[in-house]
């Protein structure tokens, strides 16, 4: 285990020399600021998540040096205006594990993964003084990631429900609602907020049975955007455009592209 540390602490040493060099002598890693290279970090942090979806070890192990790159690049920035340096970023989360894991350094007993959660949120809160539960939900995530954020949030304080099966009943519920808003001609504001409330309630349901919806959704994305290239491709073969395609065509093969994922 010393070795493997060592190794990755000479690593990491690299990238701190090479970093401070590029900031001296590339024209392009000069003129960076961190506005400027909050899109691009973004930009990363989605090819990361899509490497992980895609089980590709390889992708994964790639878009985490970019990412690495990037907060070495934002230290190395904030240390030119003695604003804090790498160790400083390094020192602070050190801290912050400790502190938030009692039952790992300190006396407190905890029966599962569940237990920690919650602890972790309690004593996040505590060190935030008289901040909402809800206050460290940024306001610039996905939507669905968002909710699932503050479902967890408020879970860890007791607000939650009992079963999953009173997550479906609510589920059932949002979904008569919708209908009936459907069906009674009420506004587009009340029809979308029926909406809102149903898949709010889906989400929470994904909580109760441990799937992560955002992941479930961007998997479904992927598998109908194969799907559908792959009808794409057959009507190029076939020479026909896919607007004169009959939806039957279409199904038939939506389906063969089905079978061919086993």
């Amino acid at each position: 285990m010393k070795n493997t540390i060592e190794k990755n602490v000479e690593a990491f040493r690299k990238l701190l020399e090479v970093m401070d060099e590029l900031r001296v002598k590339c024209p392009w890693d000069k003129k960076q600021t961190l506005e400027s290279l909050r899109y691009l970090t973004i930009e990363e942090t989605y090819e990361l998540s899509d490497s992980i979806l895609e089980k590709n070890m390889d992708g994964i192990k790639k878009e985490l040096g970019d990412l690495m790159l990037h907060l070495v690049f934002y230290a190395r920035i904030a240390s030119e205006t003695e604003a804090f340096d790498i160790g400083d970023v390094l020192n602070e989360i050190n801290a912050k594990l400790i502190h938030r894991h009692p039952h790992i350094f300190g006396n407190v007993k905890v029966k599962d993964a569940r237990e920690v959660r919650d602890n972790w949120e309690k004593i996040k809160l505590q060190e935030k003084g008289n901040e909402s539960v809800l206050s460290g939900v940024p306001g610039s995530l996905p939507a669905v990631v968002k909710a699932y954020r503050i479902q967890e949030k408020a879970s860890g304080v007791g607000f939650d429900w009992d079963d999953a099966d009173q997550v479906w009943e609510k589920v059932l519920e949002e979904l008569s609602e919708l209908k009936v808003a459907e069906h009674s001609g009420e506004s587009h504001e009340e029809k979308e907020q029926e909406l809102g409330d149903l898949l709010f309630a889906i989400i929470n349901y994904a909580r109760f049975i441990d799937v992560n919806p955002e992941d479930a959704l961007e998997r479904t994305n992927k598998k109908f955007i194969k799907r559908f290239q792959f009808i794409e491709e057959k009507a190029k073969r076939g020479n026909k455009p896919l607007k004169e395609m009959t939806l039957q065509e279409m199904d038939f093969f939506w389906k063969e592209a089905k079978k061919l994922e086993g």
